[in-house]
């Protein structure tokens, strides 16, 4: 499992991206998290979208450090007026407790009620945080996962 990790957040600034990016394009994570940018590796579109994201007030993102290492993201936006929340671990970093940790601190700072996520249905790692954060599945619904051109059965969880 590993030894504890101090995990703390900060808002994501323009100097995180490059560490984000190279988390983001592992092809292991991104075949376990399925909805991803059609080309995880097109530095361009991920900058356009982290541009997108600085730029709307109803974005919360912030970048998960463990022992101040960057180890990947936290992020809430809003869809159809709900809060809706993501996140990406570094693989290097997976068992350890670390998404969990980061999320729990992120739910704490958001306070919103209720709160949705979205997860590939064969990740059972993400289901795993995500119940023990006391999110309980709301519905499950067919996508298009570009991580791996076919639609797949996504699960909404929901956090009252």
């Amino acid at each position: 499992m590993g030894e504890p990790h101090v995990v703390t957040l900060r808002a994501t600034r323009v100097g995180d991206l490059d560490a984000l990016f190279l988390i983001e394009r592992d092809p292991v994570a991104v075949e376990m998290a399925a909805f991803t940018p059609p080309d995880p590796g097109d530095r361009a579109t991920f900058d356009a979208h982290w541009r997108r994201l600085f730029a709307d007030p109803g974005v919360d993102a912030r970048t998960v450090r463990a022992d101040g290492d960057i180890v990947g993201s936290v992020a809430r936006w809003l869809d159809e007026g709900t809060p809706e929340i993501t996140y990406w671990i570094d693989r290097a970093y997976w068992g350890r407790g670390i998404a969990t940790r980061a999320m729990r601190l992120f739910l704490d700072a958001l306070g919103e009620r209720p709160v949705r996520a979205r997860v590939a249905a064969d990740n059972a790692g993400s289901i795993a945080v995500l119940e023990k954060l006391g999110f309980e599945l709301a519905a499950t619904e067919s996508g298009f996962a570009n991580a791996r051109g076919t639609e797949i059965e996504e699960r909404v969880y929901l956090l009252a």
